[in-house]
């Protein structure tokens, strides 16, 4: 897939503000700081597309982008920084939720990791809840140039050994790296894929 058109739309603060659900859409969630701006920015060719902030936790509401007029990539408020109240986590957890259970043209969303780091509690304990909220979802490890390759499998092999505490198979994964363009081709050849089921929804 080539991406010839790639645009912001709106900003939402709930779920039912969101544009007309016409359109496949793919969302973006992961920890605070965990490179979902950069890995959007690379993703559709445009270095400012999605605003990067040396501030984590900057993303508060669901920001809708139009990827050549087809589909939409939703970026998500970062979860787990701990700098805000727990009044506006509560808050930005019910926002998040509300979108993923209800949202019904979300085709995948994406959860972020960051390579460097061992499996995180907060990482797992919401990728088990997406498991038992059945929804599809596609592990995106970001950050991979900042290894070495022994370091990367490493890293990746501790994941799946993790997971498979508790899963019977393993989710889709996807290696990426903003800066060298790692795991684009493979992020937008699942997209285009995913695209032809969206044709075939009764309705769509």
């Amino acid at each position: 897939m080539k991406i010839n058109y790639a645009d912001f739309i709106i900003s939402s603060t709930i779920w039912s503000k969101c544009p007309e659900p016409d359109k496949p859409e793919y969302a973006m969630i992961g920890r605070s700081n965990v490179g979902k701006s950069s890995l959007i920015n690379m993703i559709s060719g445009r270095k400012k597309l999605a605003k990067i902030s040396g501030t984590p936790g900057k993303t508060i509401t669901i920001n809708h982008f139009q990827i050549n007029g087809e589909w939409y990539l939703v970026d998500l408020p970062g979860y787990g920084y701990a700098r805000r109240s727990k009044t506006e986590r509560a808050k930005w957890e019910k926002m998040i939720k509300g979108y993923i259970l209800n949202r019904e043209n979300l085709m995948t969303l994406f959860a972020l990791i960051d390579v460097r780091h061992e499996p995180q509690k907060n990482d797992m304990e919401f990728i088990e809840w997406l498991g038992m909220s059945n929804i599809p979802f596609v592990m995106i490890f970001t950050k991979a140039d900042k290894l070495t390759r022994n370091q990367l499998e490493s890293n990746l092999a501790a994941y799946k050994k993790t997971l498979l505490i508790n899963w019977e198979e393993l989710p889709p994964m996807i290696v990426t790296s903003s800066e060298t363009g790692m795991g684009k081709e493979e992020f937008l050849t699942y997209i285009e894929e995913t695209n032809k089921l969206f044709a075939q929804i009764p309705g769509k």
